[in-house]
């Protein structure tokens, strides 16, 4: 079963090489196709490490104040709880591996349902989903967490996503979007 994602908001693809399931929650590793203009604003990560290895192009990782501007063969790693993003800026599309060490079955569950979502314009034009309760709770299985003053609306979000597991949001969204 081929386990490719597709964002049309975003204009990106995921390809999941290696999930949870196939490393027995050693790692997932997704292989990213990034148009110009995409990327993921500042986040960190408790649970788990985030490498970046460029494939093509031009991919910029921002890690803690440090911004690296990846080229084919090159790599940067956000260890947990370093504050990281990545963009590409580079006016051309870029493909690169990213590999969470441990897996997150989170994680992966996150991004097939925020696609599906997209794909079934049931998002905002900034890629959010319209459902409040459906973006919190998809933030909080990502294990993603916001630095330094952003962190005060953390605690609105992961009570959103009580609400939504309450509600049963987890379930549909789960049962609707979620293939591998």
């Amino acid at each position: 079963m081929e386990r490719k994602i597709y964002n049309p908001i975003q204009k990106d693809q995921v390809t999941f090489l290696k999930t949870a399931a196939d490393t027995n929650g050693e790692y997932t590793l997704v292989e990213v196709e990034l148009a110009h203009g995409g990327g993921v604003g500042l986040h960190y990560h408790k649970t788990y490490s985030e490498k970046f290895d460029c494939l093509e192009g031009e991919v910029q990782v921002q890690l803690g104040k440090t911004v690296h501007n990846l080229k084919a063969g090159e790599s940067a790693t956000a260890g947990q709880n370093i504050n990281h993003l990545f963009r590409n800026r580079s006016g051309k599309p870029c493909k690169f591996f990213v590999e969470l060490r441990p897996a997150s079955r989170g994680f992966e569950q996150s991004l097939q349902i925020g696609y599906g979502l997209a794909k079934d314009g049931l998002c905002r034009p900034n890629g959010f989903p319209k459902d409040k309760l459906a973006l919190a709770w998809l933030f909080d299985i990502s294990e993603s967490n916001l630095p330094g003053w952003m962190s005060i609306f953390e605690f609105m979000l992961r009570k959103q996503a009580k609400k939504a597991r309450i509600k049963g949001i987890d379930r549909d969204l789960t049962e609707r979007y979620v293939k591998f």
